[in-house]
């Protein structure tokens, strides 16, 4: 765990910490001692307030509070009552912004992603770096990446366009 990334990471502008993601590797301990290595291949950016698709946008209430937290700090979410997301914030505290894991090596769908990690709400408002159950390592891939649109977000209006979601490129056989 040496390499693992600090809270100074993702106390960053969310377009600056998005792109550095995609390679590095998720690292998941479960309750039985196994550990498992994902390395993370497709993330979204959300960005304050202002931004439609972020849950920021409905202002400050008990269910965004953890997103006004310091960049470094765990923020899951249910949808459809089944799928827990992964999202972890960035920037300065009261800056209300995060990435989510989209997809990791092998795994596609943030709800997969949170499936296969077997996430809960317990997770929530955690430290990613002071954190034993799951933490993000440094690896010295630098992926070429393409940005494409957010997913899922046609309510957002001029904001759904916004190429905000990067990818690792394949490298062609």
């Amino acid at each position: 765990m040496a390499n693992k990334l600090t809270e100074k990471f993702f106390q960053r502008d969310v377009l600056d910490v998005a792109p550095d993601l995609l390679g590095k590797i998720l690292v998941r301990q479960f309750e039985n001692g196994e550990k498992r290595r994902y390395r993370i291949t497709d993330v979204e950016a959300y960005r304050g307030e202002e931004d439609k698709a972020c849950h920021a946008s409905r202002g400050r209430t008990a269910h965004t509070e953890v997103l006004y937290s310091k960049g470094g700090t765990i923020y899951v979410y249910l949808i459809y009552g089944i799928y827990w997301l992964l999202n972890i914030e960035t920037g300065d505290k009261d800056c209300p912004q995060g990435v989510m894991i989209r997809a990791v090596e092998g795994i596609y769908g943030p709800g997969r992603v949170g499936r296969a990690l077997k996430l809960d709400k317990s997770f929530r408002g955690e430290s990613i770096e002071k954190n034993d159950r799951m933490w993000i390592e440094d690896s010295d891939e630098k992926p070429e990446y393409i940005t494409a649109p957010r997913i899922g977000i046609d309510y957002a209006q001029e904001w759904k366009d916004i190429e905000w979601r990067f990818i690792v490129k394949e490298k062609p056989l």
